[in-house]
């Protein structure tokens, strides 16, 4: 199974890319990196959500019902018109349900790493979510997971295994973050030290943050 950056590089990733920078009105690259680093972080969130049985649940039936993929078959009425209030308040909630109170911690520090302020973060990550729980809703499906039982692994293997533990715990530190700054430093510091090692989620996101 394909990891989600990978998919922010196929054809997909792109439409969804510009189409949420077109709705946004937000410069395409920062867009870009935006949902580099944003979809990871809410994927990590997820599966921490989804390790108790309620939570795997909830996330279960939700992919079963409303987000199931099928918004993924319709991108172009989606970005056409500019995004429905509809998916926005959707988005809204999803951030609100699987970010909690951490969700302005972690816009702020999204924000200062792309070079946007947070309320634009936060206009991006609206528009994104539901579009990552339709690809959730539609791996589910091609993968035949249908127990909330099995939602871990596929959260997991989108994350790109446990071999990844540098960029696991890097994860884990945004989501722990309470937006003071401090450990802004000492995420970027972390992540630029890995970027040598080229490939995976780390390399990717030293590239982003400045490293080579």
């Amino acid at each position: 199974m394909s990891g989600i950056l990978d998919l922010l590089n196929s054809d997909l990733g792109k439409t969804i890319i510009s189409g949420v920078s077109g709705s946004t009105g937000t410069d395409q690259n920062k867009t870009s990196s935006v949902l580099t680093m944003a979809l990871p972080v809410l994927m990590k969130a997820m599966e921490r959500n989804a390790s108790t049985p309620q939570g795997a649940e909830g996330l279960m039936g939700a992919l079963s019902n409303k987000h199931d993929g099928s918004i993924l078959d319709n991108l172009g009425g989606l970005f056409g018109g500019g995004v429905d209030d509809e998916v926005k308040q959707d988005g809204s909630k999803i951030l609100g349900h699987v970010l909690g109170n951490k969700q302005q911690g972690v816009e702020k520090i999204l924000g200062e790493k792309s070079g946007l302020d947070a309320g634009s973060v936060g206009n991006i990550l609206k528009v994104a979510a539901p579009i990552l729980m339709g690809v959730l809703g539609k791996q589910a499906r091609q993968n035949n997971v249908s127990s909330s039982n099995d939602i871990g692994g596929l959260l997991g293997g989108l994350l790109g295994g446990n071999d990844a533990k540098e960029e696991q715990s890097f994860l884990e530190k945004i989501l722990d973050a309470d937006g003071d700054g401090s450990v802004i430093d000492d995420v970027a510091g972390m992540v630029l030290g890995n970027a040598s090692k080229k490939g995976g989620l780390g390399g990717l996101l030293g590239g982003l943050f400045g490293g080579k």
